[in-house]
């Protein structure tokens, strides 16, 4: 069982065997066999970071941080949006089973809805804590953000070379765009240099292989041959960094 969420759930009054039962749950939820990033780990090291971020709020709020934290991948389909409505859904049921008054639900859902866009009010002190949290990743060490890479591309392997390398390409592009990247100043002076490094890096292999695409034999869709193939984007990404000075 884990005092986090139980601690939080309790907080907000409440029923500390409803959240046993829901952390039951919960805990299935992020085993689930084709999960590679976005598993238990994840979830851990948003609800650590998001509390760090957010202990000078108030009780009330910290606690709906921590369950939105907890509970913002708990339905994982490689959907995006409809995911984190699920997610959302689910956190709303248990809260709700567990006697949390609805202000602290609704708050605790629309958390978690707010992690499907990235979008909140810059003045929403506990959206920040939660959105930067699950952005840390980003501004990890070169290994800890290339580990990242090839998991998240492993959940969507139903997406062939050419689709997962637009797609990524889009979403890298889209963040980089952010500046910046990161909404609290602690966040920033934590993550943002290294996120901006790990970003571009990653595009240009994105970018590197969208152009090497036309020119390369079918992508096997099965087998060790695919594994290969879908992870060298990332292996360029170590390369690149060399050539670039990034020896951090």
């Amino acid at each position: 069982m884990n005092r986090h969420w139980l601690s939080a759930v309790t907080a907000l009054d409440g029923d500390a065997r409803v959240a046993r039962d829901a952390w039951a749950y919960l805990e299935q939820q992020y085993g689930e066999p084709h999960r590679r990033y976005h598993g238990l780990a994840h979830a851990t090291a948003v609800a650590h970071d998001s509390e760090q971020l957010a202990r000078d709020l108030p009780l009330p709020e910290r606690a709906v941080v921590a369950v939105a934290a907890w509970a913002h991948d708990v339905v994982y389909d490689a959907v995006p949006g409809e995911d984190e409505r699920r997610s959302a859904a689910w956190l709303r049921h248990w809260l709700t089973r567990a006697g949390v008054a609805e202000p602290h639900v609704a708050r605790a859902e629309g958390l978690v809805l707010a992690t499907a866009g990235h979008r909140a009010p810059e003045d929403d002190e506990a959206a920040t804590a939660l959105l930067d949290a699950d952005l840390a990743i980003l501004g990890a060490t070169p290994a800890e953000y290339d580990a990242y890479a090839i998991a998240v591309r492993e959940e969507y392997a139903k997406y062939d070379d050419t689709v997962w390398a637009a797609g990524r390409a889009a979403v890298l592009e889209n963040l980089l765009a952010h500046a910046p990247l990161y909404r609290s100043e602690a966040a920033r002076s934590r993550w943002e240099a290294a996120a901006r490094r790990n970003l571009t890096a990653e595009l240009l292999c994105s970018s590197l292989l969208i152009r090497l695409q036309p020119r390369r034999k079918r992508v096997p869709t099965s087998g060790s041959a695919a594994a290969r193939v879908r992870l060298l984007p990332v292996g360029l990404v170590t390369r690149w960094r060399s050539s670039a000075g990034d020896h951090r």
